[in-house]
């Protein structure tokens, strides 16, 4: 069984969602879900709950990566997340710490949350930095475009595997 789901610039509209869990994570029968999902033009696959392959061909650059994650302005990450990022003092609770993401998801796992969170849990508050953002509390500058390119989100996917000790203080 499959599912065909259609990423617009309204956001996710889903076409076909026969013989899939409410996560859309496997078919009746257990197999994976392999559903194909545009970006910027691009199309790309998802299988379960991950995006397997690079959303540009390359691998992320995690130095990029860290700062993404680290600016307020660009990736809002530790609005809501705590991470090894010592140098910003005021890190988020709201959600899963950062420190050791790497080791508890795949890289394709981690790369599907960034791109479309929504598509797991319809309920999280994360943003889905692939997705144009249409919500009504996207400031306008920002509405109608994806929070972070596809660069972007690879460089982070690149950085967060690095994360493997869920102690860690500090980033590699």
């Amino acid at each position: 069984m499959r599912a065909a789901l259609q990423l617009t610039a309204m956001g996710v509209t889903a076409v076909s969602m026969a013989g899939l869990s409410l996560c859309g994570a496997s078919t009746a029968l257990g197999q994976p879900a392999v559903a194909p999902v545009s970006l910027s033009g691009r199309t790309f696959v998802i299988e379960g709950d991950a995006i397997p392959g690079s959303l540009t061909g390359q691998p992320g650059n995690p130095a990029r990566g860290r700062a993404i994650v680290a600016d307020r302005q660009k990736g809002l990450c530790l609005l809501c997340h705590d991470g090894p990022i010592q140098e910003q003092r005021f890190r988020g609770t709201l959600a899963p710490g950062l420190a050791g993401a790497g080791a508890r998801l795949t890289t394709g796992q981690l790369r599907l949350r960034l791109v479309d969170g929504k598509r797991l849990n319809p309920d999280t508050i994360m943003p889905s930095y692939g997705v144009p953002s249409t919500a009504a509390r996207v400031a306008p500058a920002l509405r109608g475009r994806p929070l972070l390119g596809l660069t972007e989100i690879e460089d982070v996917v690149a950085y967060l595997s690095t994360l493997q000790d869920p102690a860690a203080t500090e980033s590699p």
